[in-house]
């Protein structure tokens, strides 16, 4: 089925319905109105194709002066895509789907515990991402379980390179609570990563759907980007904000190609999202 095509289509002849809207509103209560009671990694997968072509943006997230909600449906880097697509597959799941309720799935996503307290509280790293999203039930690690082998977080980029982040470069005590953050990472022994070397023999495990997290040997970092596994016939690939591209895409090489191809990728951590509770 052409998602993206039905999708548009809904929009034009709903477009008078949704015209006191915002447009991310439009889109949103748009998709909501197509829900097919999928499960969520089905769910997840569709979301990801109606995001096809989107500009890719960086920085979306930084153009206010005070840490707030911000969405922005229209342009999309690799982590806002993942999330925008997490919170859409599970507000879908709930009994009425609205926007305000996708507002909350996102804050609770995208925020240490779902709470929004200044600049610090948004989860940067990535594997601080996946621990609070873990420890919230809305994703679960299952890089462990397809075979993967240690991996140690060692995240310092932020605190050192303060001067890159606008919130950071005249707020001290931001820096300082980053590195606090930061140490908390690092003294976590709980994550996983499947060497690329080592993702032939154990992708026929990931699922269309799974959210795939490329571990860096970038210094300070932990990942340098993010995508939804989608297995194109019988090959692994992933939908991605490209940077190289400046779009959403379905990334044309698979996986192991895309891994083998990047030299400071070193391999792959794989989450799953879970289904929200039947009596939601």
């Amino acid at each position: 089925m052409n998602y993206k095509l039905l999708f548009l289509l809904f929009s034009f002849i709903c477009g008078s319905i949704f015209a006191q809207t915002t447009p991310d509103r439009t889109i949103a209560e748009t998709y909501f109105r197509l829900t097919m009671n999928n499960s969520i990694d089905s769910e997840i997968v569709r979301a990801a194709l109606i995001f096809l072509g989107t500009p890719y943006v960086g920085g979306t997230l930084e153009r206010s002066e005070e840490e707030e909600l911000i969405i922005n449906l229209q342009e999309v880097d690799c982590m806002t895509l993942v999330e925008y697509c997490l919170a859409l597959s599970r507000t879908v799941q709930l009994p009425s789907p609205d926007w305000e309720s996708f507002m909350q799935e996102l804050r609770q996503i995208r925020y240490r515990n779902g709470i929004i307290n200044g600049y610090a509280s948004r989860l940067h790293y990535t594997t601080d991402w996946i621990f609070n999203n873990v420890g919230k039930g809305i994703i679960e690690d299952v890089t462990h379980a397809l075979g993967g082998r240690r991996f140690k977080a060692d995240v310092h980029f932020m605190s050192e390179n303060c001067e890159k982040y606008p919130h950071l470069a005249d707020d001290p005590e931001a820096v300082q609570q980053i590195a606090l953050i930061e140490k908390a990472i690092n003294a976590r022994n709980i994550y996983y990563y499947i060497p690329k070397n080592e993702i032939a023999q154990h992708q026929s495990k990931i699922k269309s759907g799974d959210i795939i997290c490329f571990t860096t040997s970038i210094a300070g970092l932990d990942i340098s980007h993010l995508g939804i596994a989608y297995w194109n016939k019988q090959q692994l690939t992933f939908i991605h904000a490209s940077s190289t591209a400046k779009k959403v895409i379905i990334n044309p090489e698979s996986l192991i190609d895309y891994c083998s191809a990047i030299r400071s990728c070193t391999g792959i951590m794989v989450l799953r999202p879970v289904n929200l509770p039947f009596e939601q």
